[in-house]
């Protein structure tokens, strides 16, 4: 991708290379939330970890690799946001940096809406594309994670107990899967690389991995590790398209 040229010219020093700006546009996963807390007993809030979120770990591994190059990340994640939020403040948040490349990553918080949001979820995100392409960002689209397989007695708050279970619905009913398989038919389409994490976490699924365990917050959040993996696969992706 142009993103890796970019670092090396300005690993070389070259005229006119500049630093690289990556932005992160997304849900709570990109924001950094992991476990929940009860805020009042009106409404709960999450732990907050920007150091181990997925792009500073892209961040660190860049470094390695170009260790002369300094990299501005953009975190443009919100908590509870779907795809049609993150096009209302794409200027604000995203373009107004000028980013040479944008990662999206929605579908958590869209298909717990159901079947009926799903023409909702492709149109904004292919709105989302369309601008980022207009103003001159590279874009990758990232799948999220799998959602819970079944209602752990671990999830805390107790009052999350529905979200556990409307989350688990449409993760074992396919709803989840129809929304990313679409939005990955539209990369298609826009010729967008796909940094497919869904697809590895099912196949840890199949492999007998539990994945509600690797939940911070048993029902969508990550734990730190899996964040990792999330950054190895995005480095990835930029060096093979």
């Amino acid at each position: 991708m142009n993103i890796i040229k970019k670092m090396s010219e300005k690993a070389k020093n070259m005229p006119g290379a500049k630093v690289p700006t990556i932005a992160f546009l997304g849900d709570s996963v990109t924001q950094g939330c992991f476990e929940l807390f009860m805020e009042t007993s009106e409404w709960f809030g999450s732990v907050c970890d920007y150091k181990n979120v997925y792009h500073n770990r892209v961040k660190e591994m860049l470094a390695v690799l170009f260790p002369n190059v300094p990299v501005n990340i953009i975190n443009a994640g919100v908590g509870g946001e779907s795809a049609k939020d993150g096009l209302a403040r794409i200027e604000r948040d995203v373009l107004a940096y000028s980013p040479d490349l944008t990662v999206v990553c929605f579908g958590l918080n869209d298909c717990c809406f159901g079947m009926e949001n799903l023409d909702n979820y492709i149109s904004s995100l292919d709105c989302i594309f369309k601008e980022l392409r207009a103003a001159g960002s590279e874009i990758i689209f990232m799948t999220p994670n799998m959602m819970n397989t079944y209602v752990s007695y671990r999830v805390e708050p107790p009052r999350l107990v529905g979200n556990a279970e409307r989350a688990m619905r449409v993760q074992e009913e396919g709803v989840f899967e129809t929304f990313l398989d679409k939005a990955k038919e539209l990369c298609a389409k826009h010729k967008i690389p796909v940094c497919d994490c869904h697809k590895k976490w099912k196949l840890m699924y199949e492999n007998g991995v539990d994945v509600t365990e690797l939940l911070s917050n048993r029902v969508n959040h990550p734990i730190r590790e899996m964040h990792i993996l999330f950054a190895g696969m995005l480095i990835n992706t930029m060096f093979e398209n």
